[in-house]
């Protein structure tokens, strides 16, 4: 309930709103720590509600602790239930996250003038990018699984298996070790594919000497982790090991300039400088990283666009590649914990192109 809190003090005594409604999936299991919630509502004066359909109502009853659970009839007006609720609470300015066009236009046309609607999902991000105590525990064993399923990579990855039997291998070493899921769609992209930054995971057989991207997360309690690590099937050519170093080196010195304060777009641009003085600049066709959460890619961003500061609490992704459409791609990437004066590894170890290391 610290969070709802935080978020009332914030909305309430500085802004100005006398309600709060939430939404976004990710952000009602942030305050409320249960996933199959419709919406909940933040009054100034009042219960905190959280409203739920009959799918998932006892499990809200036994999980939602600290909210007044309002059972949702699936032939109710949603719209309609939370504007008399909103009404009843006597809530004249109400922020939001996040509202589809049909449930604002629904709001609007209930309420009839007796609130004013405003997004403020900035103020909700605020919070959410600064992970406390128990969200890094969290994401710490995130990031533990996650080495788990490339340890496996390593050890699965040969000429002659298809990409999805390796990303079944992954996952299947992930689960065992306790992940509640992946974090996002597993990509093993090989040989050409691996040029293609979001290659996915195909039927394609890996053949001796591919480079091979892996790009993995596991969720653990709904945090999740980000890893990415490119080896070769076979023996490494000159080629692909001199990139690597190239690649390995720009990652390094970005891990390395992490610290409370220092601008994102910095990080980003002492990676890129590695990539782009080694000649390989058009190459790298990304940002840097971007923050990781509750889900995948959350604020702060780290690209040449960002006027984003690094906090102490960020964890972010540092993601550095070269793709060279028709040869292959490289990237290296770790989940990264901001501290004062450096950072801290969620994902580590496996930093070599050689399978079976």
């Amino acid at each position: 309930m610290k969070r709802v809190e935080t978020l009332k003090k914030i909305a309430f005594e500085k802004k100005g709103f006398d309600g709060f409604l939430i939404t976004n999936e990710a952000n009602m299991l942030y305050f409320a720590g249960f996933p199959g919630a419709t919406c909940l509502l933040f009054p100034r004066n009042g219960e905190n509600t959280l409203y739920v359909y009959g799918v998932n109502y006892e499990q809200a009853k036994a999980e939602g602790k600290g909210f007044s659970i309002e059972f949702v009839k699936r032939d109710e007006n949603l719209a309609a239930k939370v504007a008399a609720q909103i009404k009843d609470y006597g809530i004249k300015k109400l922020a939001f996250d996040s509202l589809t066009i049909e449930n604002y236009r629904g709001l609007v046309k209930f309420l009839r003038g007796k609130a004013k609607l405003k997004p403020q999902a900035k103020l909700v991000w605020e919070l959410r990018k600064v992970k406390d105590a128990e969200e890094i525990e969290l994401m710490r064993k995130a990031g533990e699984l996650t080495c788990e399923g490339m340890r496996a990579a390593y050890e699965y990855i040969r000429p002659g298996i298809r990409e999805y039997e390796a990303a079944a291998e992954i996952e299947y070493a992930m689960r065992k070790k306790g992940s509640w899921g992946t974090a996002f769609e597993t990509i093993l992209a090989s040989g050409v594919r691996s040029a293609y930054p979001h290659g996915g995971c195909t039927d394609r057989e890996i053949r001796e000497g591919d480079l091979v991207v892996v790009d993995i997360g596991a969720s653990y309690r709904y945090y999740r982790s980000d890893m990415t690590r490119t080896l070769v099937a076979g023996k490494p050519s000159e080629k692909q090991k001199r990139l690597y170093e190239i690649v390995k080196t720009a990652q390094q010195k970005a891990v390395q300039a992490i610290k409370s304060k220092a601008k994102a777009k910095d990080i980003d641009t002492t990676a890129r400088k590695v990539i782009e003085e080694a000649g390989y600049g058009d190459y790298f066709v990304h940002s840097l990283g971007h923050g990781v959460g509750l889900e995948v890619h959350e604020p702060p961003t780290l690209g040449q666009q960002s006027k984003d500061r690094l906090a102490v609490g960020n964890v972010v992704t540092i993601e550095p590649g070269i793709y060279l459409v028709g040869f292959g791609g490289i990237r290296i990437e770790d989940t990264v914990l901001v501290k004062e004066c450096g950072s801290e590894k969620f994902t580590d170890g496996f930093y070599t192109l050689e399978a079976g290391k």
